[in-house]
């Protein structure tokens, strides 16, 4: 489906932005959002805000399920199946079959799973291939499982543009983010995946990034497996679960390291030897958390609405739209406040996120403090990246404009200068 045509002549003016608005297709989905008054959200590349429909579900599910109907909930409300349940719905998102992805854990745990099994099915090979700039929390969990194993396994770190040269006949799997957390650079998955087969090593992606945001096609690129997080552009609250996605040929010979009861293939026969489930239900481990996963599914089912208005690549098209409209904004008026764009122009080669440099790293971090300040709500990576995440569902070509002159103005008259936005918080 169209959206407006920012190859068009740039709008000049905030109304010429409104115009933009007033045809956006996708216009209508802001509504299922909360979004606080006067508040220009560009952060939801790392909290998606909340849906509306969110505290309603919740309320049943404490209300009635729990309260009313207690342990009955697991059969009549149908607990026990969420994981795979939402899965399915995930699936559709990230391009997989109903069958290939389960919600369960955190991102973290799942990839240790996912890595876990992927040695074992390659014996013999000892190198997990990844990129020095990958998001911390994997390569730690890489770390930690080459430690368990006795450190006969490496992980091998290279630049992001020397991925494909790394991978050799020792590589057992490549772990790579595809979307960069901090630049928004996209790598090609099908492409990066080809090359991991056809070194015989096994393709594991991180979806943090794009799961929710744009098209992903695990199924057409061939990708052995992946991972997600529940919170960002899906939705699902502070900590949602994550969910993770094993292909179909693969489930039978996948070894879950985490064997624990909700894995089983009989989880109340109560057993004393574990025995897999069949398929991607092994790959669960306790009990599912089901409040966490009813604010989840109200998040998948709100990205989920943008089918009837052309589903995800309408969001990619006016993610697009809203991404290129910042960087020319941000370059034409926001110029010569030493501001260097480290987000890749190409279209092909961006997430649904701008990023931009300052070369003083501390005023880069009051500056987006400053922003925050004024209702425009970006973050700030270390060393020097300010970071603004552009969520189609509910952000308007207007806020776009809204947030460049804020930034013009903090820039112009050094109102980042301050001591409380220079002073560091726990979360940047």
């Amino acid at each position: 489906m169209a959206v407006p045509d920012l190859a068009l002549p740039m709008p000049r003016s905030r109304a010429d932005c409104e115009t933009l608005d007033a045809a956006d297709p996708l216009a209508a989905l802001r509504a299922l959002y909360e979004l606080p008054p006067g508040v220009v959200y560009l952060d939801g590349n790392s909290l998606g805000p909340l849906p509306r429909s969110t505290a309603d579900r919740l309320a049943k599910a404490v209300r009635d399920d729990w309260g009313r109907d207690l342990i009955r909930s697991w059969n009549t409300a149908g607990w026990i199946d969420l994981p795979q349940r939402l899965g399915a719905k995930i699936a559709s998102i990230v391009g997989a079959r109903p069958d290939e992805v389960v919600v369960a854990d955190s991102t973290s745990i799942n990839l240790f799973k996912l890595l876990s099994a992927a040695l074992r099915m390659r014996p013999g090979r000892q190198v997990i291939v990844s990129e020095t700039g990958n998001f911390p929390t994997d390569l730690y969990i890489a770390q930690g499982l080459i430690a368990q194993l006795g450190g006969r396994h490496e992980l091998r770190l290279v630049d992001r543009s020397a991925v494909e040269t790394a991978i050799d006949t020792d590589t057992a799997v490549v772990m790579l983010t595809q979307v960069d957390y901090r630049t928004g650079s996209r790598l090609d998955l099908a492409a990066l995946t080809a090359r991991a087969h056809a070194a015989g090593a096994l393709m594991l992606w991180d979806l943090a990034h794009s799961a929710g945001a744009f098209e992903v096609d695990l199924n057409g690129a061939g990708a052995d497996l992946a991972v997600g997080c529940g919170y960002k552009y899906l939705n699902g609250g502070p900590g949602a679960p994550a969910f993770l996605y094993v292909a179909r040929a693969h489930q039978p010979a996948f070894e879950q390291p985490l064997s624990g009861w909700m894995g089983h293939a009989s989880p109340f026969a109560f057993d004393t030897v574990y025995r897999p489930a069949s398929g991607i239900g092994r790959f669960l481990c306790g009990t599912p958390p089901v409040l966490s996963m009813v604010a989840l599914e109200a998040g998948v089912d709100a990205v989920l609405a943008s089918g009837p208005l052309g589903g995800l690549a309408a969001l990619r098209a006016k993610s697009l739209a809203l991404t290129d409209l910042f960087v020319a904004l941000v370059e034409a008026r926001c110029a010569g406040h030493g501001l260097a764009l480290v987000t890749p122009r190409p279209r092909p080669q961006r997430g649904s996120q701008v990023s931009f440099t300052l070369p003083d790293g501390d005023q880069g971090y009051a500056v987006v403090q400053a922003l925050i300040e004024r209702g425009v709500i970006g973050d700030f990576r270390s060393p020097d990246v300010l970071r603004f995440g552009f969520a189609p569902s509910y952000l308007r070509f207007a806020d776009v404009w809204d947030a460049v002159e804020h930034l013009r103005d903090v820039l112009a008259t050094r109102a980042w200068n301050q001591p409380r936005f220079l002073r560091r918080q726990a979360v940047t």
